[in-house]
């Protein structure tokens, strides 16, 4: 099978077709009609086998998981998540490897009403790359840069699940049965917070997702914002199947750590926190408080019950 004809067989004839796009996968580039009073977000995520995911992966959850990383960084910017474009990278043409691949990718991206518009494949070592762009209304983006001293510290959803479950894949941490299933599902099939991200624009002050773990991610919008933090470990959302399946430490460490949640994480003012669980209620998804912004640029401070927590570790980097 030649590259175009592996292009319109798994690429071009399926998936969602969004009413904005004048011409999508085939041509030398795509065609876009960005509307009138809003901003264009971009975003690119890269998966290499053997570094972020298993040769032996499913996929169809491969396909899934690129889709929802790259709309995870659309949300955790306010954004209506649009367009898509793919750069395949394969070590040879798995016809069975791509229609799975290619159903994960598509029903996903319908999931999130994306259109894939284009991209590149190329023979070599398996790799997974792809470009969301999104829209926002006319500066409403929220970035990392908006925390104030005083801020609150929020996050989606619950911290470390995922985790937990490359470690079961790896042989590394058992589970019972009866919590499998919840913990392989956040770590191969995680969910973009999309709707709550838009939902955000006028509350958050600044806001991320969290790929990297906690304790790694908060940093960066300490960075950006040029303050510090303090979090209450007691106060970090720990799922039932994480806490029955590790003992405490073990669990704070994949909370803070562990990565790959794709929850977001944000600040809120204080004069904004009253409307937050009114406006957010409607999405069904649980909110934790889990600290506040500090005006010690720079520095994080883990706390428990009132006491400074010491702790090691500073989540995934990519050249340690």
């Amino acid at each position: 099978m030649g590259e175009f004809e592996l292009i319109y067989r798994y690429f071009a004839s399926s998936g969602a077709k969004r009413s904005d796009t004048t011409i999508g996968v085939g041509d030398d580039g795509a065609v876009l009609q960005v509307r009138d009073g809003y901003d264009l977000i971009v975003t690119t995520d890269t998966m290499v086998s053997g570094t972020h995911f298993f040769p032996d992966d499913d996929p169809r959850a491969l396909g899934h998981k690129l889709v929802a990383v790259n709309v995870s960084d659309l949300a955790a910017m306010g954004a209506e998540p649009a367009w898509l474009s793919l750069a395949l990278t394969l070590p040879s043409v798995d016809e069975n490897w791509l229609s799975a691949f290619a159903a994960g990718l598509h029903e996903t991206a319908e999931y999130y009403n994306c259109q894939l518009i284009g991209g590149d494949t190329t023979r070599g070592p398996l790799s997974l790359t792809m470009v969301a762009k999104g829209i926002v209304p006319r500066g409403k983006a929220i970035s990392r840069s908006g925390a104030k001293v005083g801020d609150y510290i929020y996050v989606t959803g619950t911290l470390g699940d995922a985790a937990l479950g490359l470690r079961l894949c790896q042989g590394l941490h058992e589970v019972s049965k009866k919590h499998q299933t919840h913990i392989l599902q956040r770590f191969h099939y995680p969910a973009a917070r999309v709707a709550l991200g838009q939902a955000l624009r006028n509350i958050a002050s600044s806001a991320m997702d969290l790929s990297d773990g906690l304790y790694s991610d908060i940093q960066h919008i300490m960075a950006r914002s040029n303050v510090g933090a303090s979090i209450d470990i007691n106060k970090l959302p720990l799922s039932q199947a994480l806490k029955d399946s590790c003992d405490s430490t073990t669990a704070i460490q994949l909370a803070l750590s562990g990565g790959e949640d794709y929850e977001l994480l944000f600040t809120v003012p204080e004069a904004r926190r009253g409307s937050l669980d009114v406006l957010l209620s409607p999405y069904g998804i649980p909110l934790s408080c889990i600290g506040r912004i500090t005006g010690a640029a720079g520095k994080l401070e883990l706390k428990q019950a009132e006491q400074q927590y010491t702790y090691q570790h500073n989540g995934f980097k990519h050249f340690s």
